[in-house]
């Protein structure tokens, strides 16, 4: 902080300001919650019918500045501003109003998302443990941060917003070529010059569950994203910690999918990163016959979001959320079979698109740490 700025306690320049309404079971409550981390506030599911424990909720007005009590410690603050005013917050959400003749309430926002506010507030968290800390409005009063000039805490926040604004233009642009790139695949194999079709039997089978569980045996899991965005690493588990008694461990370029989920684009190749690891039986494995497909066509074709209702048709279950791809039913789907030619381009581009995807990882990283960076240097009073 700079040297120059003297420092207050937040409780001379904020108040409580508690908009208590009681519970009307007639009446429909759209809720707000706050993001941790500093990310702001986020709309939840109302409450409805007086479907709660609360006695009364807390109506939020546009100038208020809100904290969790439950999590503040870990950078749950926020402002709320026009889009959130008359909603609301459960009583564990305290709010609070700024004297704006002394602390301008945005130089506080931003001052709010760096981690040493928190780490400041964590000190005065009561109770034992992360998940059972809590913040009574005390310790936010008791918070002492630097106070600059009122007119130069708005210069301030204009010289960040100015800089944030082109952070953010950066970090869409990073957003929509990712969007772009990843689109290149699905162009080559719908613009294959190749009519031919085939049916997934023909170029995969089924691997069978090939681990035998061992209680007291640590097993690394190994889990598929949604809409089309692949296997990750998941959980280590003992074998005493799940009921399965077989599992299948996978090899990197074998195809696999939850039954449950594969329907909203829940599949994927196996990548080298998650070679070794295991699924459990609701997760069919297939080898994949090189010499008929490559597995970055299968891969390609499986991650198109225009593929996944077809998905759904072929998953049984009458609710939408237990719907289940069978393995018989997916090897007998029919796939697009390019020539061998389009199908070593594809692998060209997806290997090609993976080294940029390394780059701009790169660069999504440096792009995340200059946030901290411009904060760090505007309550330094270097900006």
């Amino acid at each position: 902080m700079s040297a120059g700025w003297p420092t207050v306690m937040l409780g001379d320049v904020t108040r409580l300001d508690l908009n208590r309404e009681p519970i009307d079971p007639s009446k429909s409550y759209p809720m707000v919650g706050v993001l941790s981390f500093g990310r702001g506030l986020f709309d939840r599911e109302p409450i409805e019918n007086g479907n709660t424990s609360y006695k009364h909720f807390l109506r939020l007005k546009p100038d208020h500045i809100v904290m969790s009590q439950l999590f503040g410690w870990e950078g749950a603050l926020a402002l709320s501003d026009n889009r959130f005013a008359g909603k609301y917050v459960s009583p564990q959400f305290p709010t609070f109003l700024s004297n704006e003749s002394r602390l301008d309430r945005n130089f506080l926002g931003w001052l709010m998302r760096r981690p040493s506010f928190w780490s400041d507030l964590a000190t005065r968290a009561s109770g034992m443990g992360d998940r059972r800390r809590t913040l009574n409005p005390g310790a936010f009063f008791a918070c002492e941060i630097p106070l600059p000039p009122i007119a130069e805490q708005r210069r301030l926040v204009t010289r960040i917003e100015k800089l944030v604004a082109g952070l953010r233009e950066a970090q869409d642009l990073r957003a929509s070529l990712n969007d772009e790139t990843a689109s290149l695949p699905r162009s080559l194999l719908s613009h294959s010059k190749s009519n031919r079709t085939i049916k997934v039997r023909e170029c995969c089978s089924l691997r069978p569950p090939d681990v035998t569980v061992d209680p007291l045996t640590e097993y690394h899991f190994a889990g598929v994203y949604s809409f089309g965005r692949g296997v990750f690493r998941g959980q280590i588990k003992l074998g005493n910690e799940f009921s399965y008694p077989k599992l299948t461990r996978l090899r990197a370029g074998n195809f696999v999918y939850p039954k449950l989920m594969a329907w909203e684009g829940a599949l994927g190749v196996v990548p080298p990163e998650c070679d070794g690891l295991v699924v459990s039986t609701e997760f069919p494995v297939f080898e994949i016959n090189h010499e008929v497909m490559l597995p970055e066509v299968i891969d390609t074709y499986f991650r198109s979001p225009e593929i996944w209702p077809m998905l759904s048709g072929e998953s049984g279950g009458t609710n939408v959320r237990r719907r289940r791809l069978n393995p018989q039913d997916f090897l007998n789907l029919e796939i697009p079979w390019p020539d061998r030619n389009t199908q070593d381009s594809l692998r060209q581009c997806v290997r090609r698109l993976g080294e940029i995807k390394s780059l701009q990882a790169k660069t999504a990283a440096e792009l995340d740490a200059m946030l901290p960076a411009i904060l760090d240097k505007a309550f330094k009073g270097e900006l």
